[in-house]
């Protein structure tokens, strides 16, 4: 446990950071999710099931929460999804 008073709020502003990172983490996993399910059986609402995804995946890019090339990384891997499901 650290004595130094900056290095206490230090943790706990690192703790703040975790969780409200962890919540982006999770919400943007759960849509992916949502998308590639909703990709593969051919709902009618994939495409916005995939829209929301791209957006979650934005968003986390501009908080911070993810890298922006991993953004670009993860949108591209789901868009070539949706490419291979239409043929």
């Amino acid at each position: 446990m650290a004595n130094i008073p900056s290095q206490i709020k230090r943790n706990r502003q690192a703790e703040k950071r975790r969780a409200r990172n962890k919540s982006v983490r999770s919400e943007l996993r759960t849509r992916t999710k949502k998308a590639v399910s909703a990709l593969e059986s051919g709902a009618e609402d994939s495409a916005e099931a995939l829209r929301l995804a791209i957006k979650r995946i934005d968003k986390a890019a501009a908080k911070g929460v993810i890298h922006k090339n991993q953004a670009a990384n993860r949108k591209s891997r789901l868009m070539r999804r949706a490419a291979h499901q239409d043929d």
